[in-house]
């Protein structure tokens, strides 16, 4: 009888780390779908504008396009700091939000420095989310000017 418990204690949490893994799946397959899209779209814009535009161009395209493919995105959304219990309405503005989630940070400058990878990740903590995209536009190739951010908080 003592090992028919301890059978069944075994195999319950077996099923309990076997769910957390199914859902941690889940999770990343979301994220990839949806870089996947994020992506997709820029290299369209990219191949049909190519580099050289303003940022604010390559962002409302973005924003056009992804909006179009189903996903939900905000553009300029506002991003508060919190310092202690003072919140800071400090005009630090996100380029793209997509699904609430994922942090999307437009660039048109000669090449992605380590300050912009800087700047994305602390708006990736400042705003709790986990995953952020860098696209720099202003590259021959797009895939260049790509970086994924993760924010292991």
């Amino acid at each position: 009888m003592l090992f028919y418990n301890c059978s069944l204690n075994f195999f319950f949490h077996l099923i309990i780390i076997i769910n957390l893994n199914v859902k941690q799946y889940i999770y990343i397959m979301q994220h990839q779908e949806i870089t996947g899209e994020i992506i997709g779209s820029a290299i369209r814009i990219h191949k049909k504008l190519g580099p050289g535009l303003l940022e604010n161009v390559y962002k409302e395209c973005m924003f056009y396009e992804l909006k179009k493919s189903g996903l939900n995105v905000s553009k300029e959304v506002s991003l508060p700091v919190k310092y202690d219990d003072v919140i800071l309405e400090s005009g630090y503005r996100l380029d793209l939000l997509v699904e609430k989630q994922i942090i999307v940070e437009l660039k048109t400058v000669d090449f992605i420095h380590e300050k912009h990878i800087a700047q994305l990740l602390t708006y990736l903590k400042l705003s709790n989310n986990k995953l952020g995209l860098l696209i720099n536009f202003n590259e021959v190739t797009l895939k260049d000017g790509l970086k994924r951010v993760v924010n292991n908080y």
